[in-house]
């Protein structure tokens, strides 16, 4: 078996008797023991526990036997420190699992710990005072990514063959562009949130996987998104397995091209270059591509979309101390976190909330009319290359007002109207590391961005792993 095989091939090794459950757990937790002190990939592990868990018997489930790791922020793991990356958090521990997590070790998955997020998830670059920056695989001396970047470097490094993550703003898509992986952000109420309860179910953040493959994406997606009943929202089912469609070529499909920010920001002209040879490739398959606008009002969606995570926060962080039973404490959050909890705790009113869910679905509207015109969006990821550690750095407020939401102009917008999008590697900048991109699809089009991003896959084959981890 391929030492970096990914998640459907693993579980066909382990069928097949070509390697035991047992031994691909142990080369897992080898692995991580091996390479995690420098990657920092991991914040909490349950080695001996997933171990005697494969001795005593696995679920015969399609994915038998192949391990992972869940992200330390929006999903629990019972026994396991439930931490957000914040040191308010950092003695809360989990005393039952997650319904993802317990869907997951249905389908036979074992879960080897849990891996490192940012502050509440409240940066794209996975830097936590808490548990110290997650280093990329591919240079690590550059970000991971945020807010799943731990998730992303276990799986660029062949820790595990995938992991969990969540998108609240890019989350699972800026990981995967700057890794060299592939996310892919369901549609709202695809990945139920519970028992975790939220406002309508998060409406602005989407459970899933960092993967290597599309393959892996799609199956995980057929075997995670059944709704609880009660759910506040429920995509659409498909009347044909994800997994399906992403094992045949789409019709020809029309896509509209984006290469420009809707706030008017800059774009590095590497990433335009990329993304414009992505579009020829979708030409040479077959897909007719036209350059469009931006189609929503940036500044509507900004305000929205920061507005209600600003509630999110002062929610999360109010029912925390209550549990405590005490104040804020000046150490209890990092300097950028407590700037934000301070800002909206002065300022927040009902009528903004309320004005903010009227915003994001305006901005809905306002993008889902450009899918009358075309079935797909194709932008960056990112429209900057791969930042050097510290350049999102949370003890600097002053610096993260400025520069933090450069790395999401591109992802938010999907978040905001709960539409699909992924992140798929299109190439690598100047300095060898890698770029992404972006396809957005209208509400329940997951099946037929899988099946583009497949067939982009073969048509241009990714690493899927970093290089030096690849021996």
């Amino acid at each position: 078996m391929t030492t970096y095989a990914d998640a459907t091939a693993t579980a066909a090794a382990i069928r097949s008797g070509e390697v035991s459950a047992r031994e691909v757990v142990e080369r897992a937790v080898a692995r991580i023991e091996e390479h995690d002190a420098v990657l920092g990939c991991v914040v909490s592990e349950r080695f001996e526990r997933a171990l005697a868990e494969v001795d005593a018997g696995l679920p015969p489930g399609p994915l038998h036997g192949v391990p992972l790791l869940v992200k330390d922020l929006g999903m629990r793991v019972a026994g396991l420190p439930a931490t957000r990356g914040s040191r308010l958090w950092a003695d809360d521990v989990a005393t039952v699992d997650s319904e993802l997590v317990r869907r997951y070790r249905a389908a036979g998955m074992v879960v080897l710990g849990t891996s490192n997020s940012p502050e509440l998830g409240k940066s794209a670059s996975t830097e936590p005072l808490l548990h110290g920056p997650t280093r990329n695989p591919w240079s690590t001396g550059r970000s991971a990514g945020g807010s799943s970047g731990g998730s992303a470097a276990a799986v660029a490094a062949d820790l595990v063959p995938l992991a969990h993550g969540n998108d609240g703003g890019g989350s699972l898509r800026i990981p995967a562009s700057m890794c060299g992986l592939f996310g892919l952000k369901p549609s709202r109420g695809r990945v139920t949130t519970f028992p975790a309860a939220s406002s309508l179910a998060a409406p602005l953040t989407a459970n899933h996987v960092l993967t290597r493959s599309v393959r892996d994406s799609a199956l995980l997606l057929d075997l995670t998104s059944a709704p609880v009943r009660g759910d506040a929202f429920a995509a659409p089912t498909p009347a044909t397995p994800f997994a399906e469609q992403a094992a045949r070529p789409p019709a020809r499909l029309r896509i509209g091209l984006v290469t420009r920010r809707a706030d008017g920001g800059a774009v590095d002209p590497q990433v335009v270059e990329a993304i414009r040879t992505t579009a020829t490739l979708c030409e040479d398959l077959g897909h007719v591509v036209d350059e469009v606008a931006p189609a929503y009002d940036a500044g509507l969606a900004t305000t929205g979309f920061a507005t209600l995570m600003g509630v999110s926060l002062l929610a999360e962080v109010g029912h925390r101390l209550g549990e405590l039973g005490r104040e804020l404490r000046e150490d209890d959050l990092e300097p950028f976190t407590r700037m934000l909890h301070d800002h909206y705790r002065a300022t927040m009113t009902a009528v903004e909330v309320h004005d903010a869910h009227v915003a994001v679905q305006e901005v809905g509207w306002q993008l889902g009319a450009i899918f009358e015109r075309v079935d797909l969006l194709l932008t960056p990821t990112l429209p900057l290359p791969v930042p050097e550690l510290g350049v999102l750095d949370t003890r600097r407020p002053e610096v993260m007002w400025q520069v933090a939401g450069d790395y999401s102009s591109f992802t938010a917008v999907a978040n905001a109207t709960g539409m699909p999008a992924l992140s798929l590697p299109c190439g690598l900048d100047r300095d060898g590391l890698p770029l992404g991109a972006h396809l957005m699809g209208d509400l329940g089009a997951e099946g037929t961005l899988l099946a583009l991003a497949a067939q982009l896959e073969q048509a241009g084959p990714w690493p899927l792993v970093a290089p030096a981890y690849a021996g």
